[in-house]
């Protein structure tokens, strides 16, 4: 795993280099690492996400092997909502997920304001000092945030996609509670040695712009405008397909914007970059990354540089936080194709991808005898976009029964990914009812899925 990388300046002079939009002949990378970090030093990613030594020596081990020009300490959504009550399901190779949402049944909203005393605080302040004081002279650091969107679903759970229709005025004071909150952990992590504070909201990408203005913002606005204030750099981090809400995300004011393969890299450049606003991503994480060969990571790589051509203002990182079990030598691979692209695409002008040559038989959708539900997701216990639209399709189940079938298929699952490709699935999180695509980026309100699914009743 070893990698020598020559470079003409450190890693964090070119990222603010970028930041201030000045001409490089260096394109920045930066590996998000949250789980996989651990992956490198043989713990669990409970482990890293709870023993701050571990966590520690795994940062420092993917600085090491992976030579970022920036690096986040944690890749975890779920710090903010465990303070604040939810209950979490914790996996070997997987953030913690949300497993109850206390405001769910109740309206009451808490007045609440984390301390830095308060969960996992503690230890991840103490990470972020200790491991700027070993790498930060050399490297940008980025301490993410739980947007104000995502924290609000994990303490309000389904029933706040609801509340944006019917109960607005709770909708809004919820989202200023959870604003509030962002800006707290925020000052935590700048006054802990942060460079860079990305806001993390993936569940943005599942709101129509019109609600995007009505609710967020403004409260965005708010929470860049504090970032600034604070002479710190700011990131607006989104998963899915949220090209309908790209331009709304960069009139909320941050410097720069990372997006998944959901996106269109070079359409999302042509926005973004009109707003002076640097743009990050968005290498795969499963088909290329997981699933693909190191030649398969270097050519999308080497790709996606030839397609941006000259552009100033981007960064290459993976799309979101990798898997857990992404092989080291892909993203050593994609390091290569940043720094080396012509000798890249030189060794690779042969090279066929062969990853995906599997048989799968798909359900004959003409002759169901009863409604079929299938939500393809990323992975709903990573992805919380993904989560929170298998949790709108359990409550389509719940009210259904046995009269309909639920099915999650994961893209961690090399046959799934196929399967996505034979339905033509163009982004996840989805929902097809019947082998039809009904829902793609965009979690219904429970009673119109309900009327869906009515429609697709033999006979109905």
């Amino acid at each position: 795993m070893n990698l020598t990388i020559q470079r003409r300046l450190r890693g964090k002079q070119l990222i603010k280099k970028v930041f201030n939009h000045e001409k490089l002949d260096e394109i920045p990378w930066v590996p998000f690492a949250g789980v996989h970090a651990g992956a490198l030093m043989g713990y669990s990613a409970t482990e890293i996400l709870t023993d701050g030594n571990k966590l520690l020596e795994a940062l420092l081990k993917v600085n090491k092997s992976y030579h970022p020009d920036g690096q986040p300490i944690t890749f975890d959504l779920q710090i903010e909502a465990e303070i604040l009550g939810c209950e979490l399901k914790w996996s070997e190779k997987a953030p913690p997920m949300v497993s109850s949402h206390p405001l769910s049944e109740d309206e009451n909203i808490p007045n609440y304001i984390p301390k830095k005393t308060d969960g996992r605080l503690p230890l991840i302040l103490d990470v972020m000092k200790r491991f700027q004081e070993i790498v930060g002279d050399d490297t940008a650091l980025f301490g993410l945030v739980c947007g104000p969107l995502t924290l609000a679903s994990h303490l309000r759970g389904i029933n706040l996609y609801l509340d944006l229709i019917s109960n607005k005025f709770y909708a809004h004071k919820l989202l200023k509670y959870t604003t509030n909150i962002a800006i707290q952990i925020a000052k935590y992590y700048i006054n802990a040695g942060m460079d860079i504070i990305a806001i993390v909201d993936p569940v943005v990408s599942q709101i129509s712009p019109k609600t995007f203005d009505e609710f967020l913002t403004s409260q965005l606005k708010e929470i860049f405008q504090y970032i600034h204030s604070e002479n710190c750099l700011s990131s607006f981090f989104v998963c899915g397909d949220a090209t309908k809400n790209l331009e709304p995300m960069c009139k909320t004011g941050p410097q720069s914007i990372f997006i998944d393969e959901n996106i269109n890299m070079v359409d999302a450049y042509k926005i973004i970059s009109s707003y002076h606003i640097i743009l990050g991503g968005n290498i795969p994480l499963t088909t290329v990354m997981l699933f693909g060969t190191q030649q398969d990571t270097m050519l999308y790589v080497v790709d996606l540089l030839e397609k941006l051509g000259s552009n100033s203002g981007i960064i290459i990182a993976p799309g979101c936080d990798m898997p857990y079990d992404v092989p080291p030598e892909n993203v050593i691979g994609a390091v290569q194709a940043i720094h080396e692209p012509e000798l890249i695409r030189k060794s690779l002008m042969e090279y066929k991808n062969t990853s995906f040559d599997l048989e799968i038989k798909l359900p004959d959708y003409d002759q169901l005898e009863s409604p079929l539900i299938e939500v393809f997701t990323i992975d709903s216990a990573v992805c919380a976009a993904c989560g929170y639209t298998l949790e709108m399709a359990k409550e389509a189940k719940k009210y259904f029964g046995n009269q309909i079938e639920l099915k999650e298929y994961k893209l961690t699952e090399k046959e799934n990914i196929v399967r996505a490709r034979k339905l033509e699935i163009a982004n996840v999180p989805c929902i097809l009812i019947n082998g039809k695509v009904k829902y793609s980026s965009l979690i219904p309100s429970k009673d119109e899925l309900i009327r869906e699914v009515e429609r697709n009743f033999p006979c109905s």
